[in-house]
């Protein structure tokens, strides 16, 4: 396998950092303060691309080293991960790994983009570093959020209709994005199109996703067609369990029970502080999953999302703001984002 690769998406240091090595694509923002002098915010720039760079150049092969460990179900008190990625993902389903099969693979995107996130950052100090970063691995993002600076989640469809937006403000506690569900990359027991999910960190929502976009489903459905994980990735964590190969045109009956039901494990989660807010997708339907207070998808209708244009995420907290932010197509590796305010 080819080594870690990088290169400038703006052809500059102020804009965007592609770092690539095997199965891992990150996307690297950093937008140091308004005020600060060109000159300055190149150095900030430089110095934590530097950094995230240097981190990720050992990342593959740390996690590799692991892989036997990290396929297997999670459980309390099993054995511990030596690397600070492994770790992550540990942490990150350990929260479910009593009520359900799971591995830290669930965590594995959102994992890395932490660990790169928190590398990038070390080299400064609380008064001399970015207004905002960010580290977006194939959808999974990190954030780092200083007052005065936001960041936008676009949710869309593999077919490019907009389904709305998540807006983060650094007074949220929310600094992970995560998108599970059959349009991703990995496998899903559930037949959700994309569960895109806000938590503490990208590692949590990463996980917290995947066990939501499970819960979207009409078992035993004879429009669902399920196949073993293993006859799709020969190597595959869930190794036998039945995933989701394929879902036939549902009523819009059966679209509303199944959201439904991915929607009460959202707001169970919610009340136990796994996730923040969700938003959930399926066949031209959505929900929204919101902390106690907010519009409840318990009496929240799915509305019929557009065929084109304005998303149906409304009330999901989008907000005002300069939108001078990027914009993310939460679901896929190579969305394009805008490009930054110093560029």
């Amino acid at each position: 396998m080819a080594g870690p690769v990088g290169r400038y998406l703006d052809g500059d240091v102020l804009g965007r950092l592609h770092l690539q090595h095997g199965p891992i694509d990150l996307v690297i923002g950093v937008d140091p303060p308004d005020l600060v002098q060109l000159r300055c915010a190149r150095d900030m720039a430089r110095i934590a691309q530097e950094a995230a760079i240097e981190r990720f150049s050992t990342m593959l092969d740390e996690l590799v080293g692991e892989l036997p460990l990290l396929k297997s179900r999670a459980q309390i008190g099993g054995p511990r991960a030596q690397g600070a990625v492994a770790r992550r993902m540990q942490d990150a389903v350990q929260p479910f790994c009593e009520a359900m099969f799971i591995t830290p693979m669930a965590a594995v995107a959102g994992a890395v983009a932490d660990e790169v996130l928190a590398a990038l950052m070390a080299p400064f100090t609380e008064r001399s570093r970015p207004l905002r970063a960010y580290v977006n691995n194939g959808g999974d993002i990190a954030l780092h959020l200083d007052p005065g600076s936001e960041f936008r989640s676009r949710m869309k469809r593999e077919d490019g209709v907009d389904l709305g937006d998540f807006r983060v403000d650094a007074a949220s506690p929310s600094r992970g994005i995560a998108t599970s569900g059959r349009g991703g990359r990995s496998l899903s027991m559930g037949i959700a199109d994309s569960v895109t999910v806000l938590a503490v960190s990208a590692a949590a929502a990463d996980a917290a996703a995947t066990v939501v976009a499970n819960a979207v489903d009409l078992p035993c459905h004879s429009s669902v067609m399920r196949v073993p994980a293993n006859t799709l990735v020969d190597d595959s964590d869930l190794g036998d369990r039945l995933v989701v190969s394929g879902c036939g045109l549902l009523d819009e009956h059966e679209v509303e029970l199944a959201l439904r039901r991915g929607a009460a494990t959202a707001e169970r989660l919610i009340a136990e502080g796994l996730l923040h807010r969700a938003g959930l997708f399926l066949q031209g339907l959505g929900i929204l999953a919101l902390p106690s207070g907010a519009t409840s998808s318990a009496n929240f209708s799915p509305v019929l999302l557009p065929a084109a244009g304005a998303g149906a995420a409304s009330g999901s907290g989008s907000g005002s703001g300069s939108g001078s932010g990027p914009s993310f197509t939460s679901m896929s590796p190579t969305s394009e984002e805008e490009r930054p305010p110093h560029a």
